[in-house]
């Protein structure tokens, strides 16, 4: 019987630690995510404001 306990241990800290190292995957891939949305919007507003401002001095 105690053979048995510590496997159900060592199998609760493998999955303990495959859980954590998910949860830490996760949090990258989405502060890259973030990154990347942030880099389009900033990139999309500066395209609107030369197009805006292009436009009024065509007027």
């Amino acid at each position: 019987m105690k053979l048995i306990n510590e496997d159900n241990a060592q199998l609760s800290a493998e999955l303990i630690l495959l859980i954590g190292a998910m949860t830490m995957m996760i949090i990258i891939v989405g502060v890259i995510m973030f990154q990347i949305y942030e880099d389009i919007n900033i990139s999309l507003d500066r395209l609107m404001e030369n197009a805006r401002n292009n436009t009024l001095l065509n007027i």
